[in-house]
C-alpha cells in the first residue's frame, strides 16, 4: 500500500529522510510525461503532469523515487541567516556585516563591509531589501549592455522570486530575473543576463540563439553554467 498521506483540501505528502515533504501537482496541456523535481530548498516535491494522468498515479511515481529523492535533499544546504552569522553573500564575496541598532536603518556599503542598524530581529528584511535593490541595479546595467552590444532595443528588466528559474524573457520582451543571483560571482549572473537578452531575439535554443550568446556574452559560458549546476542552491539557503 502506498504510504502517501492526504486530508482534505491538503497537497499529498511523502516521507524522506525523516521528514515530510508536500507533494506539489501542476498539470499541463502540452506535457507528454511526468517530471520530478525537489524544491531548490527542499521544500516540496514537485511534479509536472499532463491533463490525462491520475493524480494517484503521479504520487505514485514520487514514492517510486524516494532513494532518488533522498539524495538530492541531503544536497540542499542548511538555511543561512545573515544577521545570525554576520555576513552576506554578494556578487560571489561574503560582506561582514557592521551592525548596531542606533545605525541607519539603511545599508551602507564599503568596501567588503556592509554597515546596517535598526532591530536586529527584522535585519534579514532590510538586507533582503537592499539585495533585491542592488540586484535590480546591477541587471539593468548588463541587460543595456548587452542589448547594445547586440544593437537591440533596451529591454524592461524585471525581478522575480521564483523558486526554480534564474530567468526568463517574455514574448513583449521583458527580461525577468532572479533576485538571488545577485549572491553570485558576477560572471555567472551577467551569463543568466545574456541568455535572457539572447532571447529577445530567438524564443528557443536552436544553433542561432547559440551563436548570438556566443557573441554577447564576453566571459566562459560553459564555466558559468557549471557554477550554478554546483552551487545554485546555496543561493537559496540564504535567508531560507
Amino acid at each position: 500500500m502506498i504510504d502517501w498521506l492526504r486530508r482534505e483540501n491538503q497537497e499529498p505528502v511523502i516521507a524522506i529522510a525523516g521528514r515530510n515533504v508536500p507533494i506539489e501537482l501542476t498539470r499541463h496541456g502540452r506535457a507528454k510525461r511526468l517530471t520530478l523535481r525537489l524544491a531548490p530548498d527542499g521544500s516540496a516535491v514537485r511534479i509536472t503532469l499532463p491533463a490525462w494522468c491520475r493524480s494517484a498515479d503521479a504520487i505514485a511515481f514520487a514514492h517510486a523515487r524516494r532513494e532518488w529523492l533522498a539524495k538530492q535533499l541531503a544536497k540542499v544546504p542548511e538555511p543561512r541567516r545573515p544577521a545570525s552569522e554576520g555576513k552576506l553573500r554578494y556578487r560571489g564575496d561574503d560582506l561582514l556585516l557592521d551592525w548596531s541598532e542606533d545605525f541607519p536603518r539603511q545599508p551602507f556599503h564599503s568596501g567588503r563591509s556592509l554597515t546596517v542598524g535598526g532591530p536586529h530581529a527584522t535585519l534579514d528584511k532590510r538586507l533582503q531589501r537592499w539585495l533585491e535593490a542592488e540586484a535590480l541595479r546591477l541587471f539593468k546595467e548588463d541587460a543595456r549592455e548587452y542589448c547594445e552590444r547586440g544593437k537591440l532595443e533596451h529591454a524592461e528588466v524585471k525581478l522575480t522570486r521564483a523558486l526554480r528559474r534564474w530567468g526568463s524573457c517574455s514574448s513583449h520582451g521583458t527580461l525577468r530575473l532572479n533576485w538571488r543571483l545577485v549572491q553570485a560571482p558576477d560572471a555567472v549572473r551577467r551569463s543568466v543576463v545574456a541568455h535572457e537578452v539572447a532571447h529577445l531575439v530567438h524564443f528557443d535554443h536552436s544553433p542561432a540563439f547559440h551563436t548570438l550568446l556566443a557573441g554577447l556574452y564576453e566571459g566562459d559560458l560553459g564555466a558559468a553554467n557549471q557554477w550554478l549546476s554546483r552551487h545554485g542552491r546555496e543561493l537559496y539557503a540564504s535567508f531560507g
